[in-house]
């Protein structure tokens, strides 16, 4: 499969019982976020540290099959007058080149989910007005907030369904 356009579409495709797995690209980490199966709540996972692409996407194969994620929710870092600049092209040159790998036997078939890019504009900003405000450490702060924004993509997306 791949992108889709229209975000409306996306939950006719996943079959009930699959999450969403949302992910904030950035240059050196990925956050990483789980919808529950229901579409309602999304929960931050992880943030993984980047290294080359085809570890990148193996980690993202597995956790796809591990956690039965039906579709990708991307964030897509626009700019604040909504063109796409550098960090939006490179998010969307990782989700093409992540499904644009030729399938082979030992991998598994994880190029048949759908995907969508999701605005992210200040996703990341709210998430760290919220940890200063709780008074966070910037060191702690580094450790979550990649995870926590790929969770606030996600949940924005979810937000939207609810309200279809």
């Amino acid at each position: 499969m791949a992108l889709i356009d229209d975000p409306k579409t996306l939950p006719a495709l996943l079959m009930r019982g699959q999450k969403m797995l949302g992910l904030d690209l950035g240059t050196k980490t990925i956050g990483l976020a789980l919808s529950d199966t229901n579409w309602q709540i999304a929960t931050a996972l992880e943030t993984i540290q980047r290294r080359k692409f085809s570890l990148d996407a193996a980690y993202l194969d597995a956790l796809i099959i591990r956690e039965k994620i039906g579709a990708l929710v991307v964030g897509l870092p626009y700019n604040m007058d909504g063109s796409e600049g550098p960090r939006a092209q490179a998010t969307r040159a990782f989700i093409h080149n992540y499904f644009a790998r030729p399938q082979t036997e030992e991998q598994p078939p994880t190029h048949n989910i759908p995907a969508i890019l999701w605005d992210e504009r200040l996703s990341t900003q709210a998430v760290e007005r919220t940890l200063i405000e709780a008074d966070m450490s910037r060191a702690k702060r580094a450790k979550l907030i990649d995870k926590l924004a790929a969770s606030y993509i996600l949940q924005g997306y979810l937000d939207f369904l609810g309200n279809l």
